[in-house]
Formats: C-alpha cells, structure tokens, sequence
C-alpha cells in the first residue's frame, strides 16, 4: 500500500471541501471496500477524509410517509431497524444477504452505494482492464465470465455491480441525498449509476467531491415485497442473479408491480419491461415467465455466462409466484 495521508472530517461540508481541494483524495466511511482495494492496489489516493464520525446516523420518519436514513447508518443497524424491517421487508433481506456480519458491522449505508466491482480483472493489477486504466482493454472479453454482465454491456467492460442493498433500494425508487460544492440535491437511485460505454472507469454519474448524505425512501407501494439472491455459496458471495420485487393484485389482477435485478449489469437493473408485461394480468407462473422473457429479450449473454439467462427466468417466476401466494393466503384469512 502506497502511503497516504489521512484527515477526519468536521463536518460534512468540511469533508467536500476537502476532497474538492485535491484531485486525489477520497471518502473514506466503513472502509471495507476501499482498504481492499487499497491494499490490492486498485485505488491509489493520496488522501483519505474520514466521514466515519459524522453525524450522518440516524434514520427518521419524514413526511410524505417514507424514512431517510443517513449515510452512516451501519449495514446491520439498518438491517434490523423496526420500521425498515416492517415497511421495507425487501431491504432488511438484502442488507441481510450481503457479505458477512462483521462486514455488516462496519459497512455503511453511503459506502455500500459506491462500492466498485468485483471483477477478477478489475481487482488483479497485472491484468488490463478499462475500469481500472482506460484504453488498456478488458480481460474478461474472452476470459473469466462467470459472474459478468447480461445486460447494458460494452465492448469496453462486462463487469457487474456488486451491490444487494443498492437493487433493492431501486426497486423502492428511493432517492440518493448528495452534497456537492454548490449544495444539496436529489438523485434517484435509477439515475446515480452508469452503464460502461466508452467510459466504463465512470461507475455513477457523481462528481469526485460528490457526498452521499443519505438516502430517502418513500413510502411502500405494494402488497407484498422480498428479495431472493442466488450465489454460490450461502455466506460472504456475490449475487449470480438477485431479484427485488414487489407485487400488488387487486381484484385478481395484478395492479402494480416493481421489480430489480443484481449480479446482470453494470448498475442495478431495473425491469422495466418486465414490470409492464404483467400488469393487467392474473398471477401465474405462465404469466411471471412471459413478462421476464421480455426483459430478457434484450439479454447479450457472453460465453460462460449463459446460464444465467435461465437461472434469473426461474428466479423471478419463483419470488413472484411466492408473492402472489402470500397475498391470496392473507387475503384468505
């Protein structure tokens, strides 16, 4: 690890105006993706600002009936929150399915955000890669896929994003709280990352001394909601494919659905086309299929990667039929 200098922060303006004075400086919050990448490294600042101790921890009740939860907020602390556990049970699932609870323990809300891949080129600096050195190429063309792109990719980079939280928060249309130097401002989730292009060093389109705050959630919409990850392993893995969801159905129709998908892209995928095709429809498994094989419709698969096409059709006719079964079963009792 190359040395560096380190600074805590006063406070949050402080912490921008520190990293907007220099070019290579970085937020430093949990830690537990930027120090492994320090120590690979990947990342190579010359200053670390610590945002760690700011008072950036609390998660309230706001007015339009939805919560906002400051940047510091632990993993874990989120997680098992009373009211994320009870309005929001699809996040307290994903916060729950990422790394480790001592990961969990130090990981925060901000930093989980703006977590880069994992990648094996990306992560190995004897290897070219373009998120990591623009214009040098992309290992992973012709490489190891396994747990690379489906969607929105570019023949400058496959990688996926590695964040649980981050799908389901898009799945719940909330909104990135970001201080800049010129003040605040909201940035929804859908719009805060990028697909790769021809810039795929680029993960959001965040400034260097942009500032995630916090994080605004609006109120649950849908009947019932979860989140479902496939991996390889059942602790401390990256998502294959994962799946948010939320389902409504009003008079046996589907009325309103918002569906995610993790470990397929770039950014958090949002299922646009698959959240249209089944509204107006009676749950059913043929109906689930359809609506996911038009998403996948716009799948570029790479070689080695396939099955996930097939693994993420299942999955999501699995969590939806899930959904409409406990709705029918609450509507019963």
């Amino acid at each position: 690890m190359k040395s560096l200098r380190y600074e805590r922060a006063a406070d949050p303006a402080g912490a921008v105006a520190l990293v907007h004075d220099n070019p290579h400086a970085a937020f430093l919050a949990g830690g537990t993706n930027l120090v492994d990448n320090l120590k690979l490294g990947v990342e190579t600042p010359d200053l670390l600002v610590d945002i760690s101790r700011l008072p950036l921890d609390d998660i309230v009740d706001v007015a339009d009936g939805g919560v906002r939860i400051g940047a510091n907020v632990r993993n874990s602390d989120l997680a098992a929150h009373p009211v994320v556990r009870r309005r929001y049970p699809m996040l307290s699932r994903a916060l729950l399915s990422g790394a480790s609870p001592q990961l969990r323990n130090s990981a925060t809300t901000g930093g989980n955000l703006l977590q880069r891949t994992r990648c094996v080129y990306f992560r190995d600096v004897s290897t070219p890669c373009n998120k990591r050195e623009p214009g040098s190429g992309c290992s992973a063309l012709g490489g190891y896929t396994r747990y690379h792109a489906l969607f929105g990719a570019s023949d400058g980079c496959v990688a996926t994003h590695p964040s649980d939280m981050a799908v389901a928060l898009l799945a719940l249309d909330a909104e990135a709280v970001v201080l800049g130097p010129e003040g605040e401002r909201i940035i929804p989730i859908e719009e805060l990352y990028r697909l790769p292009g021809d810039t795929p060093e680029l993960d959001t389109d965040l400034a260097r001394d942009d500032l995630i705050v916090g994080v605004h959630i609006p109120p649950p919409q849908g009947s019932a909601s979860t989140y479902r990850k496939v991996r390889d392993r059942a602790a401390f893995a990256f998502a294959l494919v994962s799946v948010a969801a939320e389902l409504t159905v009003t008079d046996g129709a589907i009325s309103g659905c918002r569906l995610a998908f993790g470990g397929v892209a770039h950014r958090p995928w949002r299922a646009h086309r698959a959240e249209d095709a089944l509204l107006g429809h009676h749950p059913s498994d043929a109906v689930f299929a359809a609506a996911v094989d038009a998403e996948l419709a716009h799948a570029q698969p790479l070689d080695g990667n396939e099955f996930k096409v097939v693994l993420l059709r299942r999955t999501v006719v699995a969590v939806l039929r899930g959904l409409a079964d406990r709705i029918s079963r609450e509507e019963s009792a």
